[in-house]
Protein backbone atom coordinates (compact mmCIF):
# COMPACT_ATOMS: atom_id res chain seq x y z
CA UNK A 1 0.00 0.00 0.00
CA UNK A 2 1.25 3.63 -0.75
CA UNK A 3 1.59 5.75 2.11
CA UNK A 4 0.73 9.82 1.55
CA UNK A 5 3.41 11.81 1.85
CA UNK A 6 1.97 13.09 5.12
CA UNK A 7 1.96 9.50 6.65
CA UNK A 8 5.59 8.98 5.71
CA UNK A 9 6.91 12.01 7.39
CA UNK A 10 5.12 10.35 10.68
CA UNK A 11 7.05 6.98 9.80
CA UNK A 12 9.90 9.03 9.16
CA UNK A 13 9.46 10.74 12.22
CA UNK A 14 8.95 8.14 14.27
CA UNK A 15 12.07 6.58 13.28
CA UNK A 16 14.13 9.40 14.20
CA UNK A 17 12.48 9.37 17.63
CA UNK A 18 13.68 5.77 17.67
CA UNK A 19 16.67 6.30 16.49
CA UNK A 20 17.61 9.38 18.77
CA UNK A 21 16.51 8.24 21.86
CA UNK A 22 18.23 5.48 24.62
CA UNK A 23 15.46 3.00 25.42
CA UNK A 24 16.80 1.78 28.48
CA UNK A 25 17.14 5.22 29.49
CA UNK A 26 13.54 6.14 28.45
CA UNK A 27 12.09 3.14 30.38
CA UNK A 28 14.28 3.74 33.60
CA UNK A 29 12.75 7.00 33.53
CA UNK A 30 9.16 6.12 33.39
CA UNK A 31 9.99 3.28 35.58
CA UNK A 32 11.02 5.72 38.89
CA UNK A 33 7.64 7.47 37.76
CA UNK A 34 9.17 11.18 37.31
CA UNK A 35 6.01 13.20 36.83
CA UNK A 36 5.27 14.59 33.40
CA UNK A 37 6.21 18.45 33.67
CA UNK A 38 2.53 20.02 34.57
CA UNK A 39 1.24 23.50 33.09
CA UNK A 40 1.10 22.35 29.64
CA UNK A 41 0.04 25.39 27.27
CA UNK A 42 -3.47 25.32 25.87
CA UNK A 43 -4.37 27.68 22.83
CA UNK A 44 -7.99 28.06 21.04
CA UNK A 45 -8.13 28.25 17.08
CA UNK A 46 -10.81 28.53 15.09
CA UNK A 47 -10.38 24.91 13.64
CA UNK A 48 -8.11 21.64 13.58
CA UNK A 49 -6.96 23.37 9.84
CA UNK A 50 -5.61 26.55 11.70
CA UNK A 51 -2.38 25.32 14.12
CA UNK A 52 -1.84 26.47 17.16
CA UNK A 53 1.34 29.49 17.79
CA UNK A 54 3.34 26.82 20.15
CA UNK A 55 4.14 25.14 16.82
CA UNK A 56 5.65 27.94 15.26
CA UNK A 57 9.10 26.89 16.00
CA UNK A 58 8.73 23.48 16.08
CA UNK A 59 9.93 20.60 12.99
CA UNK A 60 7.30 19.84 10.18
CA UNK A 61 7.29 16.32 11.67
CA UNK A 62 5.76 17.61 14.98
CA UNK A 63 3.03 20.00 12.90
CA UNK A 64 2.14 17.28 10.69
CA UNK A 65 1.40 14.63 13.75
CA UNK A 66 -0.41 17.21 15.35
CA UNK A 67 -2.51 17.93 12.63
CA UNK A 68 -2.96 14.10 11.98
CA UNK A 69 -4.23 13.20 15.20
CA UNK A 70 -6.60 16.48 15.44
CA UNK A 71 -8.28 14.78 12.24
CA UNK A 72 -8.04 10.87 14.21
CA UNK A 73 -10.17 11.76 17.30
CA UNK A 74 -12.19 8.89 16.83
CA UNK A 75 -8.61 6.25 16.80
CA UNK A 76 -6.87 8.27 19.08
CA UNK A 77 -10.15 8.15 21.71
CA UNK A 78 -9.62 4.59 22.25
CA UNK A 79 -5.33 4.62 22.18
CA UNK A 80 -4.14 4.88 26.13
CA UNK A 81 -1.12 7.01 26.36
CA UNK A 82 2.39 5.15 28.47
CA UNK A 83 3.74 8.35 29.49
CA UNK A 84 2.21 8.48 33.00
CA UNK A 85 -0.05 11.79 31.41
CA UNK A 86 -2.91 10.33 33.14
CA UNK A 87 -1.87 10.07 36.42
CA UNK A 88 0.58 13.13 36.24
CA UNK A 89 -2.11 16.01 34.31
CA UNK A 90 -5.71 14.06 33.61
CA UNK A 91 -5.38 12.57 29.90
CA UNK A 92 -8.05 10.02 29.61
CA UNK A 93 -6.40 8.61 25.97
CA UNK A 94 -3.63 9.55 23.48
CA UNK A 95 -5.83 12.16 21.69
CA UNK A 96 -5.72 14.44 25.02
CA UNK A 97 -1.66 14.43 24.61
CA UNK A 98 -2.38 16.78 21.93
CA UNK A 99 -6.06 18.28 21.94
CA UNK A 100 -8.20 19.12 25.26
CA UNK A 101 -10.98 20.09 23.45
CA UNK A 102 -13.46 20.11 20.23
CA UNK A 103 -16.17 23.15 20.75
CA UNK A 104 -19.12 22.87 19.32
CA UNK A 105 -18.30 25.72 16.51
CA UNK A 106 -15.61 24.01 15.07
CA UNK A 107 -12.96 25.50 17.42
CA UNK A 108 -10.43 23.54 18.94
CA UNK A 109 -7.91 23.91 21.79
CA UNK A 110 -4.74 22.30 21.55
CA UNK A 111 -2.78 21.11 24.50
CA UNK A 112 1.10 21.37 23.65
CA UNK A 113 2.01 18.05 26.23
CA UNK A 114 2.56 15.71 22.97
CA UNK A 115 5.63 18.27 21.64
CA UNK A 116 7.62 17.43 25.00
CA UNK A 117 6.92 13.36 25.17
CA UNK A 118 8.42 11.05 22.59
CA UNK A 119 5.91 8.51 24.18
CA UNK A 120 2.93 10.51 23.30
CA UNK A 121 4.30 11.36 19.77
CA UNK A 122 5.47 7.85 18.95
CA UNK A 123 2.22 6.05 20.16
CA UNK A 124 0.22 8.54 18.04
CA UNK A 125 1.85 8.19 15.22
CA UNK A 126 1.68 4.45 15.03
CA UNK A 127 -1.56 4.34 15.76
CA UNK A 128 -2.50 6.67 12.96
CA UNK A 129 0.01 4.97 10.52
CA UNK A 130 -1.46 1.31 11.58
CA UNK A 131 -5.02 2.45 10.72
CA UNK A 132 -3.85 4.04 7.26
CA UNK A 133 -2.31 0.56 6.26
CA UNK A 134 -5.73 -0.94 7.46
CA UNK A 135 -5.98 -2.18 10.96
CA UNK A 136 -8.69 -1.77 12.74
CA UNK A 137 -8.75 -0.14 16.18
CA UNK A 138 -9.03 -3.23 17.91
CA UNK A 139 -5.70 -4.32 16.56
CA UNK A 140 -4.12 -1.00 16.89
CA UNK A 141 -5.41 -0.72 20.76
CA UNK A 142 -3.27 -4.46 21.14
CA UNK A 143 -0.11 -3.91 19.39
CA UNK A 144 0.02 -0.49 22.01
CA UNK A 145 -1.03 -2.20 24.63
CA UNK A 146 1.80 -5.18 23.98
CA UNK A 147 4.70 -3.04 23.37
CA UNK A 148 4.35 -0.81 26.21
CA UNK A 149 2.93 -3.08 29.07
CA UNK A 150 6.80 -3.35 30.55
CA UNK A 151 8.94 -0.25 31.26
CA UNK A 152 6.77 2.72 30.71
CA UNK A 153 3.98 4.33 33.08
CA UNK A 154 0.55 3.48 33.78
CA UNK A 155 -1.57 4.10 30.57
CA UNK A 156 -4.03 6.51 30.87
CA UNK A 157 -7.92 5.25 31.33
CA UNK A 158 -8.80 4.57 28.16
CA UNK A 159 -11.77 1.85 27.92
CA UNK A 160 -11.03 -0.77 25.07
CA UNK A 161 -12.90 -0.10 21.91
CA UNK A 162 -16.44 -1.75 22.19
CA UNK A 163 -16.65 -1.69 26.16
Amino acid sequence: MRLSKTYFFLLLFILLLSACSNKEASHNEHDQKVPMQIGDIREETSSAAEIPSFLGDKSEELVTIYTAAANHQELLEQIPCYCGCGDSVGHRDSYDCFVHQNNADGSIVWDDHGTKCGVCLEIAAISMIEYQEGKSVEEIRDLIDEKYKEGFANPTPTPKPGS
